[in-house]
């Protein structure tokens, strides 16, 4: 057994009094001991040596053996031993077995003590960081309360007992000020493994700060009768909650606003006076929306479920409570709802259906060579483009008051040898322009795609192939501190990226470039990115 300047009892008071201080495992200290013991006799028996320490964890005895590999021919003393002299040690030893071999005693020095202390701290400092790591990682989404440590450039440094927190200055209310030993409430949204040590981050601007607030304060919410559907914040100015209640007899409103307010009131007080709008969600996409904008009035709204937009219409008077100061209320609206929202008055959307009108009556007027009251007539029964008048049923154009089925058939045979006539001359030009005839097999493209294609230089399916996404709807980037906007070639036409991007695709397919398994894969991370990036922009 060698001798070190610790007796037994003093090896394991250290160590229960360190693993109590940085709330670590008894045995990880006992286990960094050894390392450090063993690295401090190899710089007496030799760096190669493969030397092992153990400690007793009831007794505190210490144990040195060297360890030895049984060869026929001993190469390097320091790691191998003969059969011969291995046998003496242990008469059953063969060779390829290894041998424990007892280090004689010896005093530790300076340096090789300073040593030993170094490996012991880096052990427990690691120790210490995995187990703040795997206490944090779990609480991300959790409320945390500590005092603050340290400010440094208005980041806020916090002492959360077993662990210190970052609170970035971006991440506190507006006008808000802490001081040392003050105590603070915050939102645990990351933990981060880095080489420095676990980085927890908090956060008091994170929308799910409010809504964790709200579930300690309204004891529905806890228990899962009421529940939080989406909540959009403008740190310190105003919120909006969307909140539902899973028993019927269970207002959600008014559970989470209290008696006499008493509950939110303590939400606000913690946000520092952000005003909470309470909004009862609903199944129905514009029953939401309309509950969202309040307190403006909304009185009727447009939906477009394709692109997830609503065009909402208010009294002229409502027009500034709608949209509210600085556009506040209509944007927490939309980030509640998931949906754009357009807000105009009823001046301006009836000025904007009579233009409409009018557009259409002239077209149709125009095209089918009418008088305008016929023009009219067909507007105002619906028809939007001659597409639609071309191809509806026969006897749904006949129905129309006035309309016989002659003049129905006559109209439909008017707009049919129109829309030829404007296909005829596209694909004119689309020859005159040098486009290929096997670009137009290419799913989702138009004979007008075509000839905006050849006027860009697009010409073959090799061409439509090689081309970027940016390079069909175009892009936007800043130069110079000023927003430019660059025209793709398919500027104009109503095609959103991810119907330009699987027409590329389709290019590639159709050129050899990729096969359809491929498209298929590309088509399922397309869909999952576009999804996360929906998920993210809502959150």
């Amino acid at each position: 057994m060698a001798v070190v300047s610790a007796n037994r009892l003093e090896l394991l008071q250290i160590a229960d009094a360190v693993a109590r201080e940085k709330s670590i495992d008894r045995g990880i200290v006992i286990a960094a001991m050894e390392d450090a013991i063993a690295k401090a006799a190899r710089s007496r028996y030799g760096a190669e040596t493969d030397i092992h320490a153990e400690i007793n964890p009831r007794t505190g005895e210490l144990r040195l053996a060297r360890h030895l590999l049984v060869v026929d021919q001993v190469d390097n003393p320091a790691i191998e031993i003969d059969l011969a002299s291995a046998n003496r040690l242990n008469p059953a030893a063969q060779v390829g077995d290894s041998i424990a071999d007892t280090l004689p005693p010896f005093d530790f020095g300076r340096i090789a003590a300073q040593s030993a202390k170094q490996v012991i701290v880096q052990k427990v400092r690691e120790a210490e960081r995995d187990r703040q790591y795997d206490e944090f990682k779990d609480r991300i989404g959790e409320i945390v309360n500590g005092a603050v440590k340290r400010v440094e450039y208005g980041n806020v440094v916090v002492d959360l007992g077993k662990g210190e927190a970052s609170l970035r200055r971006d991440e506190l209310l507006p006008r808000e000020v802490f001081k040392v030993s003050d105590r603070i409430r915050a939102y645990v949204y990351d933990v981060r493994r880095e080489p420095r040590g676990p980085q927890i981050f908090l956060s008091r601007t994170h929308p799910q700060f409010m809504a964790k607030l709200f579930a300690q304060e309204v004891p529905e919410i806890y228990d899962g009768i009421v529940e939080i559907k989406a909540v959009a914040r403008d740190p310190g100015s105003r919120a909006k909650i969307a909140v539902t209640s899973r028993d019927s007899s269970v207002d959600p409103v008014g559970a989470c606003v209290g008696m006499r307010g008493s509950r939110v009131q303590a939400v606000v007080n913690e946000l520092q006076g952000e005003k909470i709008d309470i909004i009862p969600w609903s199944q129905d996409v514009a029953t939401f929306i309309v509950n969202a904008l309040a307190p403006a009035e909304v009185v009727k709204v447009v939906l477009d479920e394709d692109s997830e937009r609503i065009e909402v219409v208010v009294p002229d008077a409502q027009l500034s409570l709608a949209i509210g100061r600085r556009g506040q209320n209509v944007r927490l609206a939309s980030q509640l709802t998931g949906w754009d929202i357009d807000i105009m008055t009823e001046a301006e959307e009836s000025e904007r259906r009579q233009k409409e009108f009018a557009e259409r009556s002239k077209i149709f007027a125009e095209a089918l060579d009418l008088d305008e009251m016929m023009g009219q007539l067909l507007a105002s029964e619906g028809f939007a483009t001659l597409e639609e008048l071309a191809y509806v049923p026969l006897n749904e154009l006949a129905g129309i008051e006035g309309f016989d089925e002659d003049t129905a058939q006559e109209l439909q045979s008017r707009a049919q040898n129109y829309l030829a006539q404007v296909e005829a001359d596209l694909d004119a030009r689309r020859r005159e322009l040098g486009v290929a005839d096997d670009l137009r097999e290419v799913p989702g493209v138009t004979s007008a795609m075509l000839v905006a294609f050849g006027e860009n230089d697009i010409k073959s399916v090799e061409d439509l192939a090689g081309c970027a996404t940016d390079d069909l709807v175009g892009w936007t980037e800043r130069k110079d501190g000023e927003t430019v906007r660059t025209p793709g070639a398919l500027e104009g036409f109503e095609i959103s990226r991810e119907e330009a991007e699987a027409m590329v695709m389709q290019a590639r397919v159709k050129a050899g470039w990729i096969d359809e398994s491929e498209l298929a894969v590309a088509g399922e991370d397309a869909a999952d990115g576009a999804a996360d990036a929906e998920d993210e922009a809502r959150a």
